[in-house]
């Protein structure tokens, strides 16, 4: 018989526990790991895989990460909390996933839990790359997970846009038209040349490698759960904290959030984008929430063998579309405006390729040529160009996501939510009905020049912002008086007015 699973405390089914986190570097691994030792203090010890990268070693990048602002709430309540963290050596792209074997033995005996969290989400990435990060990871995860002993869950983080081919996404698996097996001897044997030729031919109706990477991945977890317990959670849109263990924290430049930053730097003058499409996102602290509650609650159910889905999707929840959201974006940065803004802020949406175009080549490529021109004749490094080609390479990837529009339905996400226990409510609800955009989002804007930019956000600070913020809108003024008359004098100057006049 199943176990009421309102009774069981969730901090008291990990405590003692021993956690395997992959990707505990990136932006959900990180609030994972934090909200792990906050709220589950009596954890036995998380292990992290980590790769050595650029010349750091995984001591120095667990270090690193741990150095981050989020964690400065446990630095000053819980400092020996930390110890419980041990880094492991190894890379998910490589086979046997990079272990040191003396490591793998250890993992073998004393993990209990598995968050797969690591995946590349690079959408420009070869499909060998893509299916070596994404897929083939997954399997060895799950080859690791079969042989350890004590193993009660393993939690795979896919996406909800592993299923876009689909107008409605439910919380179910979907059948492949493609054998993952087959799919990863494809990329450990076939030539690059021969996989570009391939890779069309795989994508069919889908943007992207990682999105075929991915959705191969859910087969994995799909096959090995006859012999696992496993959980698929996928995440919409992750972006900015709502609440804990601080608001607006993030550490990247993905989703509104960029985007927003961009427009309020003067930067993004235009985006490929349909403002009517409702944007599905999620703040991190209610991501990584129902994820240790979905781990939890398949945890205690061990009489039975089936894989549950999670659609952590905003639906049902804020709907906002993308126009809303830059509306509410510089409604807020006036208030709390950014340093060294390079031009008044305002973004132009258009669904029009042909406009997008235009504008691209009027709004950013021209200026950036002209003031490169200007920061050359100064000494300066020019910068602008090769930043508004990486702004367009980042806008075409994410037009896909930003012109179409999906309903992923969420009703066991949320109803894991509201059926907590109250105490297990006191450190895992997310008070979804009553939460307010403008202050979410407000909280992401600080939160972005806290955390991403370094900014200030004291009164001297903000004052001398939007004094800059002024400068640059007289700047734009009189640059557009200023064409404005240049275009009249052509005009005059060619007789044009006097050609109308004759005409009417």
């Amino acid at each position: 018989m199943e176990r009421n699973t309102e009774d069981v405390y969730i901090p008291a089914f990990y405590a003692s526990r021993s956690i395997l986190i992959t990707g505990g570097t990136g932006f959900i691994g990180k609030a994972l790991i934090e909200k792990l030792l906050r709220s589950c203090p009596d954890v036995a010890e998380i292990f992290v895989l980590i790769r050595p990268k650029k010349g750091l070693n995984i001591n120095d990048r667990l270090k690193k990460t741990l150095s981050n602002k989020l964690f400065d709430v446990l630095r000053s309540k819980q400092p020996s909390c930390f110890d419980k963290i041990i880094p492991i050596t190894g890379n998910v792209a490589a086979e046997n996933l990079g272990l040191i074997p003396s490591e793998q033995r250890m993992l073998i005996e004393r993990v209990s839990i598995i968050f797969h969290i690591a995946a590349s989400v690079r959408f420009d990435e070869g499909l060998k790359e893509a299916i070596f990060n994404n897929t083939r990871s997954t399997r060895n995860i799950c080859i690791l997970a079969q042989n350890m002993k004590n193993l009660v869950v393993l939690l795979h983080v896919s996406s909800t846009y592993t299923q876009i081919d689909k107008p409605i996404v439910q919380e179910i698996l979907y059948p492949m038209e493609y054998d993952w097996q087959k799919m990863i001897k494809i990329a450990e044997t076939i030539d690059d040349y021969s996989l570009k030729t391939l890779t069309a031919k795989c994508l069919e109706t889908m943007p992207n490698t990682y999105i075929f990477s991915k959705r191969l991945a859910e087969q994995v977890i799909s096959d090995y759960s006859k012999s696992l317990s496993c959980i698929i959670f996928r995440p919409s849109i992750v972006i900015s904290s709502s609440q804990e263990p601080v608001e607006g924290w993030i550490d990247n430049f993905n989703g509104p959030v960029g985007m927003l930053i961009g427009g309020a730097k003067g930067i993004l003058r235009v985006v490929l984008a349909d403002k009517n499409i409702v944007a599905d996102f999620m703040p991190v602290d209610a991501a990584v929430k129902a994820l240790l509650i979905a781990a939890w609650k398949r945890g205690i159910r061990t009489e039975d063998k089936m894989i549950d889905v999670y659609n952590c999707s905003s639906n049902k929840i804020k709907a906002i579309d993308v126009g809303n959201i830059v509306r509410l974006g510089f409604n807020i940065t006036k208030n709390f405006p950014f340093e060294n803004i390079i031009w008044k802020p305002s973004t132009t949406i258009t669904k029009s390729y042909s406009i997008y175009y235009t504008l691209v080549m009027l709004l950013h490529i021209f200026p950036a040529l002209f003031l490169d021109a200007i920061m050359k004749l100064f000494g300066v490094r020019p910068i602008l160009l090769n930043l508004q080609r990486k702004i367009y390479v980042t806008n075409s990837a994410l037009s896909y996501f930003l012109l179409n529009e999906w309903t992923f339905y969420n009703e066991k996400l949320l109803s894991i939510l509201d059926n907590l226990s109250a105490d297990n409510k006191k450190e895992f609800e997310y008070p979804y009905k009553i939460i307010d955009v403008y202050d979410y989002f407000k909280s992401g804007v600080i939160g972005s020049k806290c955390y991403l930019l370094n900014e200030k956000i004291d009164q001297p600070a903000l004052e001398a912002a939007k004094r800059h913020s002024k400068r640059m809108e007289l700047a734009d003024t009189i640059v557009k008086t200023l064409f404005v008359v240049m275009v009249l004098c052509i005009l005059y100057y060619k007789n044009i007015f006097s050609y109308i006049i004759n005409i009417f």
